[in-house]
């Protein structure tokens, strides 16, 4: 089975967040996460977006590589 690419906009959506460029690096700019916590453990997310982030992570799933990237996205 193939893999599924998902863009960062796709993640952003999923997440029910805005998910234009500009409302991303908007995002980004106002989150920053310490080495210490886990992507999962910020501050800023609902327990539904904790818990998909979780989930993909564990499950390696299709949303696994664009969750890894907006976790080294917010350690700036």
């Amino acid at each position: 089975m193939d893999a599924v690419f998902h863009p960062l906009v796709d993640l952003f959506a999923q997440l029910g967040l805005p998910n234009t460029p500009i409302e991303i690096d908007t995002f980004i700019a106002q989150h920053t996460l310490a080495p210490a916590v886990a992507l999962v453990d910020a501050p800023f997310w609902s327990s539904a977006q904790t818990q998909f982030l979780r989930e993909s992570l564990e499950q390696d799933a299709d949303w696994a590589e664009a969750v890894d990237h907006l976790d080294a996205l917010l350690r700036h």
